[in-house]
């Protein structure tokens, strides 16, 4: 019985081994294969010896910088559908951080301070001056209210996304399982597994609306399957901890003129999460001088359901609270 078990365990090994190399190949040249349609869509900046992208759209006074959540790896083609509607009468850029999109990998440790000096250093670079209006989503939330509080006058006001606060971060520190979850999911889109589950790998909402070309969604598949879960990612998320305590230990950017959308799913409005996520936001609108907090019904990537209604809120909050602030100040 034993020698059947030994077998049976040594079979089961061995074909996995084999699937694993036979995704591992199907991978490797699907990303040849892919390659093809990745010309770039924006500009190449160079920072700390490697290239960041920064994709520029539209004119006017203001400049919105977009800055996409942990995870979303074509930030230029997947908030298409939000920026698209700023860039009719105002300046857009898209910051696509170290990991994501069309630049480079670094596989540095992503610590707070690497991050945001090179998304300062690829903006200016890229004829992109402050002070900007900063409209972060999810995790990148940390980057943007850390920004405010290191270089306040770069700030004119941020839209905050559905954003997860320093304080939520530093208050749910990841525990071990979490921890080697990520690090199990870099390894698997290594191997290329993440090919079996590509609505794990991209949104399916951006395949079925029509903000995108067809080209443009076969290019967004293209880079998802390329910069799925890479180290950057994975840095990104086992240093959200302490990037966060570094902005937890800095005083509240008062000053900053903040708008918080809150999306909020029909089916989890009367969760203990949302119920603390929204209290979380009400705290720290507290201590805003100019601050608000909208509530959208939606899931966490609000931008592809409530585009139309987050430009509105967006605008009318710069040019009534943050305007008048302005003409006041005259």
């Amino acid at each position: 019985m034993k020698k059947l078990l030994k077998k049976i365990v040594i079979y089961f090994i061995a074909v996995m081994l084999i699937g694993l190399v036979g995704i591992f190949s199907y991978h490797r040249y699907q990303l040849s294969k892919e390659s093809k349609l990745l010309g770039n869509k924006g500009t190449l900046i160079e920072v700390d010896h490697q290239k960041i992208n920064v994709y520029t759209e539209g004119n006017g006074q203001d400049t919105y910088v977009f800055m996409a959540g942990s995870g979303v790896a074509s930030p230029i083609y997947e908030m298409k559908g939000l920026y698209s509607k700023f860039s009719q009468q105002h300046k857009i850029a898209v910051i696509e951080r170290a990991g994501y999109g069309y630049s480079d990998v670094s596989k540095d440790e992503r610590d707070i301070d690497t991050i945001l000096a090179q998304t300062r250093e690829a903006l200016l670079k890229s004829g992109n001056q402050p002070p900007y209006i900063l409209v972060p989503h999810s995790i990148s939330g940390v980057e943007a209210i850390y920004w405010a509080q290191k270089y306040p006058e770069e700030i004119k006001g941020i839209i905050a996304l559905d954003i997860g606060l320093p304080s939520q971060y530093v208050e749910h520190e990841m525990g071990a399982v979490d921890l080697w979850t990520v690090k199990g999911m870099n390894l698997l889109t290594k191997l290329g597994v993440h090919r079996l589950t590509p609505s794990k790998v991209y949104n399916p909402e951006v395949m079925k609306q029509s903000f995108l070309t067809e080209r443009e969604k076969e290019i967004y598949k293209a880079l998802s399957y390329k910069k799925t879960f890479n180290d950057d990612m994975k840095n990104e998320l086992l240093h959200v901890y302490e990037n966060s305590l570094k902005s937890e230990e800095l005083p509240k950017p008062k000053d900053t003129p903040i708008l918080f959308i809150d999306a909020i799913a029909e089916q989890n409005k009367n969760s203990e999460f949302t119920k603390y996520h929204s209290q979380k936001y009400a705290e720290f609108a507290e201590q805003i001088s100019i601050a608000d907090v909208q509530v959208l019904s939606g899931t966490h990537s609000i931008y592809l359901y409530k585009p139309d209604e987050i430009y509105n809120l967006a605008i009318e909050f710069m040019k009534t609270k943050v305007g008048n602030k302005e003409r006041s100040r005259k």
